[in-house]
């Protein structure tokens, strides 16, 4: 049960988190595959989180690996919380872009040996286009979603920090596919 979390949850974000300072990201907590949404547990969960340490803002991210959270309400308990959600963009695993904090974490997964980077020049230049559109505060239009609530860009969003990780299957391409992307985005 991730209710029964809290000292192993205290061990890990006290037991020397602190020496990153201001470098220290979001926390990404990745459930099992097989663990399915269950909202009281959950809720248990995301309440053991400490949302603060050493003086420094705690920035928390769920990365579900089972169906059963591509629900709206995981959406509604993610965001009253402000737990972020990871846009897995996996074949493997739920993927959904429906932002639920003031920060996106994406961990895109799939590159590919066979191609130079990773990945195709189209799907990088896809992929600084979102990222952008996230950074501004809205919301890219192309990626599934659990709920058809977007937010455009002509709303006047807050702009927002985005992390954007490459962990795919083709790992020895990842490092030259995230400078790649980093190129497009400057």
């Amino acid at each position: 049960m991730l209710a029964d979390a809290g000292k192993a949850i205290d061990g890990f974000v006290f037991g020397g988190l602190a020496e990153f300072g201001d470098r220290l990201g979001p926390i990404n907590w990745q459930l099992p595959p097989y663990k399915t949404f269950d909202r009281a547990d959950l809720t248990a969960f995301f309440d053991l989180l400490p949302r603060a340490l050493d003086g420094l803002r705690l920035r928390h991210v769920l990365e579900a690996r089972h169906p059963s959270f591509l629900c709206a309400e995981y959406l509604e308990l993610a965001r009253r919380q402000r737990i972020a959600t990871v846009f897995t963009d996996s074949p493997k695993y739920p993927s959904f872009a429906d932002v639920t904090s003031d920060f996106i974490y994406a961990c895109l997964m799939r590159s590919e040996a066979q191609i130079d980077k990773g990945y195709s020049a189209a799907d990088l230049d896809a992929w600084a286009r979102r990222t952008r559109t996230w950074a501004q505060g809205a919301e890219p239009n192309d990626l599934p979603r659990v709920t058809n609530t977007v937010v455009d860009a002509t709303a006047n969003a807050a702009a927002r920090e985005v992390h954007v990780y490459f962990i795919g299957a083709a790992k020895e391409h990842n490092p030259a596919v995230a400078g790649a992307l980093l190129e497009r985005l400057r």
